[in-house]
This record gives C-alpha cells, structure tokens and sequence, in this order.
C-alpha cells in the first residue's frame, strides 16, 4: 500500500508540473506561430482569371454619327423619320438649315423713276415681250426680262432683248434656301443599317450622306 500511495503522488506531480514543461498550447505552439493570409489577398473563385477588378470601367463601343440632306420640306424629314422603327431609340432628329444657293442670272432693265418704268413696261407688255415690274427691293422700278440658273441661256436672253432696242443688262440674283436633313447617333454596324435605311425609304439620291466617330465634349484644362 506504501508503494501504491507514493506512486500516485509521483503521478500528481508529473500531471501538475507538465503543462509548464511543454508549453502552453503545446504541439500547438508552431502552427500558432505562422502567418494567417491578409483579407486583401483572398479572392473569390474565378476573380483572378477575369481581369476586371472592382472599379474598372466597362469598355463602350464607339458611337458613330449620321447625317443625311437634303430634303426639301419639313413634312418628307418627318415621314422619313416615322417611318424608321428605331427612330426614338437612336435619337433621331430634324435639322432646319438656310442654305445659301448659287445666284440666279437676272435679266433685266435698271431701276428709272416709278412713271417712266411704267409707261415703259406698259409698252412692253404690248409688243408681247414676257416682262414684270419689280416692286420691291434694291431694284426697285427694274423691267424683269428673265431669270436663269443657266448663265449661258441669260446671255443668250440678253443679246436678244438688246437686237429689240431694249437696255437691258445682266445682274446676279441672291437666293437661300430653307432645307432639311436628319440626323442620329448609334453603334456603328447600327448606324449603317439604319443609313441604309433611310436612303431606301427616300427613293432618290441624297445631296450628301455622312458618318463618322462622334465628338466627345470637350473638357476645360486644368490648372496645375
């Protein structure tokens, strides 16, 4: 019995004195001592082979933007416009232009006080040459005797109102034009199409027809 109560003593001891031996954590202690991974460096599955990190802007394709004019009333621009099925979605619009066209070539006789360009083109009209009086404008009191696109067909007027003892001359007249065209904005391969389009739908040919990269706006420079 005296070898049984020392042997429990000794092993009292052995039990009490042990954790001080081998450490606190014990077989633990080196896991504990490594390093545990930092928050930042831990991705989700798939994150790394993605290329796009949070914050990264999206890749927008390139607006094109299209014109196409002339048309000759406002009423055709808007059947034109109405009838495309995309024309809210790519922001179609009517532009009104005042087109300053080529002159015409008047023929005519020069201003005279008002009584003599009356009588005068009173006996005009009686010999049955084509003629009207101008009542308005810088040319105030002139005998018009044509008005020509064709410089060639005004000279050819002119020397015949001349052979008919009439002092007639040459003179540019000034003209504008109001005219139309639309144009929108879209994705290039739309922008064609929608192009395309348009110029079937308007059943003869377009002055002109344009497409190209839209502008950004413009940004003021900064200051350092």
């Amino acid at each position: 019995m005296r070898w049984l109560a020392l042997v429990l003593v000794l092993v009292s001891i052995a039990i009490y004195y042990l954790p001080d031996f081998v450490g606190p954590s014990g077989g633990m202690a080196n896991v504990a001592s490594g390093s545990l991974p930092r928050v930042a460096s831990l991705k989700s599955p798939g994150q790394e082979d993605s290329g796009v990190g949070p914050g990264a802007p999206a890749d927008e394709s390139e607006m094109s933007c299209a014109r196409l004019g002339w048309i000759e009333t406002a009423e055709r621009a808007r059947s034109l416009m109405d009838s495309q099925p995309l024309a809210e979605e790519a922001g179609f619009r009517i532009e009104e232009v005042e087109r300053e066209l080529a002159p015409l070539h008047w023929v005519l006789i020069p201003p005279q006080p008002e009584a003599v360009a009356l009588s005068q083109f009173r006996d005009i009209q009686r010999r049955g040459i084509d003629s009207y009086l101008v009542t308005e404008g810088e040319n105030r009191n002139a005998i018009s005797l044509g008005l020509f696109e064709s410089r060639e067909s005004a000279i050819s007027v002119l020397e015949e109102k001349k052979r008919q003892n009439l002092n007639a001359v040459l003179v540019n007249f000034p003209r504008n034009q109001i005219s139309y065209a639309l144009s929108f904005e879209a994705e290039p391969e739309l922008a064609e199409e929608l192009v395309q389009a348009v110029k079937a739908d308007y059943g003869s040919n377009f002055d002109f027809v344009e497409i190209r990269p839209c502008e950004g706006v413009a940004t003021p420079e900064k200051n350092p």
